[in-house]
């Protein structure tokens, strides 16, 4: 599966009800944000916790990682 910060940011999402809606193009994932009612798309392969802490902004969660 990912590597990084993959599945602590699965696991937060998850935590704040966002749902894995669909496989992207190459490694990349939707979901959706019940916060802010858009899709955010996350890569498998996200190795960067700013980028990380940035997809959770963009769903509307304050947590960080």
């Amino acid at each position: 599966m990912g590597s990084g910060y993959y599945a602590q940011l699965c696991a937060i999402l998850r935590n704040h009800g966002c749902t894995l809606t669909r496989q992207a193009k190459g490694s990349h994932e939707i979901w959706y944000s019940p916060i802010t009612k858009i899709p955010v798309t996350i890569s498998v392969t996200v190795s960067s916790r700013h980028t990380a802490n940035g997809i959770l902004k963009q769903a509307g969660i304050d947590q960080k990682i």
